[in-house]
């Protein structure tokens, strides 16, 4: 329960540290025009997917082609509408102002909302560049972005490289651990045909944060091995009625199970 907690208290922490990280001290942005295009941005970004939001995103970059942030506060209102075509045009030109700011959020979005997982790797591989030590974590918080570019060389078919990467992120010094960074590393063992592997990180995801996905797998494994598998379906089933499964506002997980999958094992 503690470590539940300790999970939500960093969620509750990124939704703060998301919904002012828009807001820029203009005051440190240097040149007259760019210190408008910043008041702007500041004004706008309050009013996110309004016309006039997007207006005065506009404004902004006519004053301030190098503030890249007027890019990628103008481009979100299309990723969350599904217009990924003229999102991408946008958060590419942010990208090239600042590529430091922006490679880990676009290779997060290029991995969760796109499915460009070539992409996500590409991306997620330049960010080294920046940030040798720590890539951070996706914008929803729920990964780090180690974990999110093994899951996207999972996704290619590099199944043991997306292991080895999730396995040398979880002992890494600090590294603070995600809510399915065992589910999704006990995944990749399954498809790799490892279930001692595989059976080891679905126990410890239970023990720190449990969902219906997870005893799903718990499940399959079982059946495998011959053993009795049916009470951990049924609580499979019981589990996902609860509401008690993967989740996302936009999109959905990856390896995320439906209860049609569940009822079928």
């Amino acid at each position: 329960m503690e470590k539940f907690q300790r999970y939500y208290l960093s969620f509750l922490m990124l939704i703060v540290y998301t919904n002012t990280i828009a807001q820029v001290n203009c005051n440190a942005v240097e040149g007259e025009n760019c210190k408008k295009a910043c008041e702007l941005y500041n004004w706008a970004s309050d009013r996110q997917g309004s016309r006039e939001s997007q207006e005065a995103f506009d404004k902004a970059i006519g004053l301030c082609p190098d503030f890249s942030n007027s890019y990628m506060e103008k481009a979100v209102p299309y990723l969350k509408n599904g217009d990924f075509v003229t999102w991408k045009v946008l958060i590419d030109k942010a990208v090239a102002v600042d590529p430091k700011m922006h490679l880990g959020y676009r290779g997060w979005c290029k991995f969760q909302f796109l499915r460009d997982y070539n992409g996500a790797v590409q991306d997620l591989e330049a960010l080294k560049k920046y940030y040798p030590e720590d890539l951070g974590r996706s914008l929803n918080g729920d990964y780090h972005l180690e974990v999110v570019k093994a899951m996207a060389y999972s996704a290619l078919g590099q199944k043991e490289k997306s292991a080895a990467i999730i396995e040398k992120a979880l002992l890494s010094k600090g590294y603070f651990k995600g809510m399915y960074d065992h589910y999704q590393l006990g995944v990749t063992y399954f498809e790799l045909g490892r279930y001692d592997k595989a059976s080891e990180n679905f126990e410890k995801q239970s023990k720190e944060y449990d969902f219906a996905e997870n005893i799903y797998f718990k499940s399959k494994v079982s059946k495998i091995r011959n053993k009795d598998y049916l009470d951990l379906k049924t609580l499979a089933l019981r589990t996902y009625d609860e509401g008690k499964t993967m989740k996302d506002v936009y999109t959905h997980h990856f390896n995320k199970v439906y209860r049609k999958q569940i009822e079928a094992l």
